[in-house]
């Protein structure tokens, strides 16, 4: 169980971490360009807060394990992803991207085994 907890954690902060620093650094047609799509939907303080929480969680899904501080960030870290990926999908949705759609399930399903493996 600590193998798999230890992989999603690592697989989710590389997604997260990347999306935000793409959210955070790159304009609006830029990243409607490069398939960020679901950002269409919000104002751009909104993404690069948005950003922001992701860049953090990646850092809570991360650090925690590694220093003994704070364990018990990385469950909030993957609870709040799953919070980004309800507002993701239901963007997606709105914009008819149901391959988006899919692919915000899978990883909010994968925050929440984190979430909730961690606690235990």
């Amino acid at each position: 169980m600590n193998t798999a907890l230890w992989t999603a954690q690592v697989v989710l902060a590389a997604i997260f971490a990347a999306s935000g620093t793409a959210k955070l650094t790159m304009s609006r047609e830029r990243l409607l360009a490069t398939g960020q799509t679901g950002i269409a939907m919000f104002p751009m303080p909104v993404v690069r807060f948005t950003a922001a929480m992701e860049l953090l969680a990646a850092l809570g899904l991360i650090a925690p394990g590694l220093t003994g501080i704070g364990p018990v960030l990385t469950p909030l870290a993957a609870a709040g992803l799953c919070v980004v990926m309800v507002g993701a999908a239901w963007a997606h949705s709105k914009l008819h991207e149901p391959a988006s759609v899919a692919v915000n399930a899978v990883l909010f399903a994968t925050a929440a085994f984190v979430a909730l493996g961690a606690l235990v």
